[in-house]
Order: structure tokens, then sequence, then C-alpha cells
């Protein structure tokens, strides 16, 4: 064990798998089932593929392209970083309120939180009411 190989058939343990973020490959021993199993990055590593990381979770965390290993919510689920209320959106799914909306006729579109009872994705403001007003022109995302 531990000694540096190529290929599984070169370990006593039939096992070649890396043990660290250095490429090389050791033979390591099996996991109590019998599996073979590479080391995994931990969270906060860089990533490109869930398989890379522990948890099985590799998403961006910030508004660049790179993806790091994250640890999955209660729930389980591997859930990426989204936009905060007020950054400019082109879809609901990029904002972390899940509600991307046009707040009035001169602006793009633009995270917001939910609003109503049942916190819908619901402009402040329907332009189509009769007697009611569209935002200002002035209001934009950030304010």
């Amino acid at each position: 064990m531990g000694d540096a190989c190529d290929d599984h058939a070169e370990c006593q343990s039939r096992c070649c798998v890396t043990n660290s973020l250095n490429p090389q490959t050791f033979c390591t021993s099996k996991t109590i089932f019998l599996k073979c199993l590479p080391w995994q990055k931990p969270n906060r590593h860089t990533c490109s593929d869930h398989a890379e990381c522990k948890s099985r979770c590799c998403v961006t965390n910030s508004s660049r392209s790179q993806m790091f290993c994250k640890p999955k919510t209660i729930f389980l689920q591997c859930t990426p970083w989204r936009k905060p209320n007020g950054a400019y959106c082109s879809h609901h799914k990029e904002c972390h309120s899940q509600c991307c909306l046009v707040l009035n006729e001169l602006s793009r579109p633009c995270c917001v939180r939910r609003s109503g009872l049942l916190a819908q994705c619901l402009p402040l403001v329907s332009p189509l009411a009769p007697g009611m007003e569209v935002l200002p022109a002035w209001k934009s995302c950030s304010q």
C-alpha cells in the first residue's frame, strides 16, 4: 500500500487511484464495500464535475464562471449560486429569489424579492390595471 502505480493490476489490493490533488496514482486499500474510490476534493476546491467532489456537488459560487466543490443542502440538493436582488437577469432561475422582472418600460429585467401572501413572482404594480401607474422611469434594479 502507498506505492506509486499506473494500473490496478500492479497493486495487491487491485486498487490504483489518486489520493490527493497530486495526479500521481498510488496503491490504496478498497472500501469495506470493496469499492476502489479515488480521492475526492473537499469543499471550496475548484472543480469541473460533480464526481470530483467529496460532496458530489460542483457549482459556481459567484457571478464568475469558476466552479467549486460545495456542500449539499439539508435536503441533499446541489444548488448553484444565484444572483442577489437588484442584479440584472434574463431568467428567473438566475435569481436567488427565483424572480426576474422588468420594473418599468425603460429598465432591463432584474432580480426582485417575491411579494404577496403566497410569495409569488409578481410585478409591484400592474401596468394594465386601470387607474394605476407603472413604476417611475427612474426606479431601477439597484433602487
